[in-house]
């Protein structure tokens, strides 16, 4: 059910806000334009024809081929070119399938989570999947996945309270000394230091795992109840994340100085995903707010948003080809870009 989108990683309640909205096939209305006709940056287009309204689209990643793909919570995988066109893949997956994040791997496929049926996934630009459970913990409560510094893949466990790595090959290698009980593993990305850092929801800290296992946890500047939510490489070398409960964004250095910024940011908006952005900023989705947010290295926030009250609950953004963010809206079955 639509009303159980956002418990697959937290729950997020719905509102509406203001701006100008294109919808891709189903007419449009007048965008802001700069003088040689483009679009504004913040000007939004949402892609709704081909997703399956059965489907619930969630995690969202530029593929090898030019292309978007994202995950469906469904025995399918997604696929969306620059100018709109949705293809869904549905053979080779296991009926009890649940695809959930996704990335582009060193190797030029596309890897998911797949937490229902505790396995990794695998999909072929051409479409061809494979699964791998082999070496994963049982009940591990497998979340996000990112493509790693040492050509590897690594995610998040958060049942199991580890780290998992798996070759392109499929050998998968878990994790656990350094990683406290009940931290709440969440969102992992690659930092510009060569580590991977991660966050952890339950314990208001951010980890640091190198290529070969070493965990470094870091808690000092991060405000209590925050729940550090999503993580990506910044533009200016350090880590940024979300924090949905303190209405914060933050970001923290290689050596683990944190700062925290809340200005611009409404208080409950459902602060999602974070992802670094063409223009040298990061862009975030807000949830309950409707919006897509861009923050500035130096912490200065801007919000983008609409006047449908279609209950959209941007969840997932990443950078696409061509310079714009994409994002996806599991309340609506649709994709959106947003101008940069």
């Amino acid at each position: 059910m639509k009303s159980d989108i956002a418990s697959l990683f937290r729950s997020v309640s719905i509102a509406a806000a203001g701006l100008a909205i294109l919808l891709a096939g189903c007419g449009g209305s007048n965008l802001p334009s700069n003088a040689n006709g483009s679009a504004q940056p913040g000007a939004i287009t949402e892609y709704n024809l081909g997703v399956s309204s059965t489907n619930i689209p969630l995690s969202i990643a530029k593929g090898p081929d030019g292309n978007l793909w994202f995950t469906d919570n469904a025995p399918d995988i997604g696929r969306i070119t620059p100018n709109g066109t949705v293809s869904e893949f549905t053979q080779g997956f296991g009926k009890l399938t649940r695809t959930e994040d996704i990335t582009a791997g060193p190797d030029g496929n596309l890897w998911f989570t797949d937490g229902a049926t505790n396995s990794i996934g695998r999909i072929t630009p051409s479409g061809v999947v494979t699964e791998f459970s082999s070496g994963i913990s049982a009940y591990a409560g497998i979340r996000f996945i990112t493509a790693g510094p040492d050509g590897n893949l690594w995610f998040t466990e958060v049942g199991a309270d580890k780290i998992g790595r798996i070759t392109p090959s499929g050998v998968v290698t878990e994790f656990s000394s350094g990683i406290s009980s009940h931290a709440g593993l969440a969102d992992i990305t690659t930092g510009a230091d060569g580590n991977l850092w991660f966050t952890e929801s339950g314990l208001d800290r951010i980890g640091r795992i190198t290529p070969s296992g070493v965990v470094t946890e870091f808690a000092t500047g991060i405000s209590p109840n925050a729940y550090p939510y999503r993580i990506a490489a910044g533009p200016d070398g350090n880590i940024w994340f979300t924090e949905p409960e303190d209405s914060g964004i933050g970001r923290i250095t290689p050596g683990g100085t944190v700062t925290e910024f809340h200005s611009g940011i409404a208080p409950y908006s459902g602060l999602g995903a974070i992802a670094t952005g063409s223009d040298g900023n990061l862009w975030f989705t807000e949830s309950n707010a409707d919006q897509i947010g861009r923050i500035t290295p130096s912490g200065v926030v801007t919000t983008f948003s609409y006047t449908l009250p279609d209950r959209a609950s941007p969840f997932d953004i990443t950078p696409g080809p061509g310079g714009d963010m994409w994002f996806t809206m599991p309340g609506v079955d649709e994709i959106g870009r947003i101008t940069v």
